[in-house]
């Protein structure tokens, strides 16, 4: 980038006024570290970001996805896919009092950022204990691009394991729309019945979409 002055250099400007001041496209070129031979790191940047739709679209991208621009390999693209997952690690690092989920918003806020915008589906079950607070997170199963296959056994065989007195479930919809199927619909109510019989309460079914969800408990199915 040596077009570029140097107080408009992405690595300069850091140093210069923090990484709060540099815009998605100036952080993204120090992530990838160099261009290619035809464009600046910048450049490569900036058309990542248009071919991906910005942030959001980064996300939700496999390294097959981000080598189609220009100037992005796999070695690049793997540093982009391992920023994004240090950035959700930084969000789902917890402190050492558990959280407590009392309410769909905050089982929503504990886990849109650790499963939200997955491009393969995800189904597991967050144990709870008596005051609802976290015991841990497990993955029940993990699908293909748009079914995950999940019986109410493998959720509460979990929360056997686990000591649960209560149980949020959740899962991902990877076209980005929380909608439920009938099939999820279906399970739900299978989930419900085997929770009764199991003495473990369902306080909730959590579907994430991109930036957005769809909560059973709160849509007022019970």
């Amino acid at each position: 980038m040596k077009d570029l002055t140097p107080g408009d250099r992405p690595r300069e400007k850091l140093l210069a006024h923090g990484a709060a001041a540099l815009g998605d496209n100036e952080l993204l070129a120090l992530v990838l570290g160099s261009g290619c031979r035809d464009r600046n790191a910048l450049a490569v940047a900036n058309a990542l970001l248009a071919g991906r739709g910005g942030l959001r679209g980064l996300l939700r991208s496999t390294v097959d996805d981000l080598i189609r621009a220009a100037g992005v390999g796999p070695a690049k693209g793997a540093q982009v896919l391992a920023a994004i997952e240090l950035g959700r690690r930084t969000l789902t690092s917890r402190d050492r009092e558990r959280p407590q989920l009392l309410a769909p918003d905050q089982t929503v806020a504990f886990l849109m950022p650790a499963f939200g915008g997955r491009m393969i589906e995800q189904f597991g079950v967050v144990l709870l204990d008596t005051k609802y607070r976290v015991i841990r997170t497990a993955l029940v199963a993990t699908g293909t691009l748009n079914t995950t296959i999940v019986e109410p056994r493998d959720v509460f065989r979990e929360a056997a394991i686990g000591a649960a007195f209560a149980v949020v479930v959740f899962h991902n919809h990877p076209s980005g729309d929380p909608a439920p199927s009938p099939e999820d619909v279906d399970l739900t109510w299978r989930l419900r019945a085997a929770g009764t019989l199991m003495g473990i309460d369902l306080l909730d079914h959590v579907i994430l979409g991109d930036g957005r969800y769809f909560s059973f408990k709160e849509t007022g199915y019970w």
